[in-house]
């Protein structure tokens, strides 16, 4: 026992890729006395960041009292504990119930936010998940397994939002999510692109649609570390010039010549004038905000 209070800190891993860690998170593995890292998830490289001197432990065969008699004996020794988990820890990260324990037993403790895989997908993916003059919003959610969801959380309840889907731990249950987004009124040329381990070296994308997506993911024997994302927002064609040209993609408002915001005139306003805008104007476009 010490007197100097140890500290746990529960840092965001990132989705595999370790130039994809924080700044801050690359410092807190750094300096940690004690690292406790999810090994089935976590890039080893990430841990590779931690002194020589650190004592380093996977936690994918260990239970959460496990975990945290190793947490608590640290930080009871005055130390520094790393709990590295994989992507961002507020999604699906388990995080809430190391928390409590925590909480309970006075620990001071700061959670490091980590790029999540939902994201890291989306950038190899090249796709913009908030489509202009198409989805506006994005669930990020799973299918109901041997884990059940709330009343109201089932896929068929979110899909008739219409919005972007990004569905966590459901690639071994595609042909379900499939007929289930189908029954709930997705079209079946909805695209579905499936990104199996982002950001690690083997990384797989398979591209489909709500009809055909179930069979390649079967045939590509995918099981686990994959998600799904479903919508428009995923068709490759929506950044092709040739798409934009037919007039069948809506754009952003922020930069556009003929929009006012809150920083920028229109174009048609600037044009009319060459002196600054009273402060009456000035007041209206304080009102003004960042919309795109």
């Amino acid at each position: 026992m010490t007197d100097k209070p140890g500290k746990v800190y529960i840092v965001g891993g990132g989705p595999g890729d370790p130039e994809l860690l924080t700044l801050k998170g690359k410092r807190i593995i750094e300096g940690a006395d004690v690292v406790i890292y999810a090994d089935s998830l976590v890039s080893p490289e990430v841990v590779n960041f931690a002194s020589a001197t650190a004592e380093v432990h996977g936690s994918k065969s260990l239970t959460l009292p496990q975990i945290m008699e190793l947490t608590l004996a640290a930080v009871r020794q005055g130390k520094t504990v790393a709990r590295v988990q994989s992507g961002d820890p507020s999604i699906y990260g388990a995080i809430l119930e190391q928390m409590r324990i925590l909480e309970r037993e006075g620990v001071e403790y700061e959670i490091i936010p980590g790029v999540s895989s939902a994201f890291a997908a989306a950038a190899v993916l090249k796709a913009e998940l908030t489509v202009p003059g198409g989805s506006q919003s994005v669930i990020l959610t799973r299918a109901e397994g041997r884990v059940p969801m709330p009343s109201g959380e089932q896929l068929r309840d979110l899909a008739a939002h219409g919005a972007t889907l990004v569905i966590f731990l459901s690639v071994t249950r595609m042909t379900k999510v499939s007929r289930d987004l189908r029954a709930a009124g997705y079209p079946k040329e909805t695209p579905v692109a499936v990104v199996y381990r982002v950001g690690w070296p083997d990384e797989l994308i398979i591209r489909g649609n709500l009809a055909d997506i179930a069979t390649k993911v079967r045939e590509a024997k995918i099981s686990r570390q994959a998600l799904v994302l479903v919508g428009e927002a995923v068709h490759p064609d929506l950044r092709s010039p040739e798409y934009a040209a037919q007039g069948a993609a809506a754009t952003s408002h922020l930069y556009s010549e003929t929009y006012t915001h809150l920083f920028r005139k229109s174009g048609a306003r600037t044009r009319s004038t060459n002196s600054a805008p009273p402060a009456k104007a000035l007041a209206s476009l304080a009102g003004d905000t960042l919309e795109t």
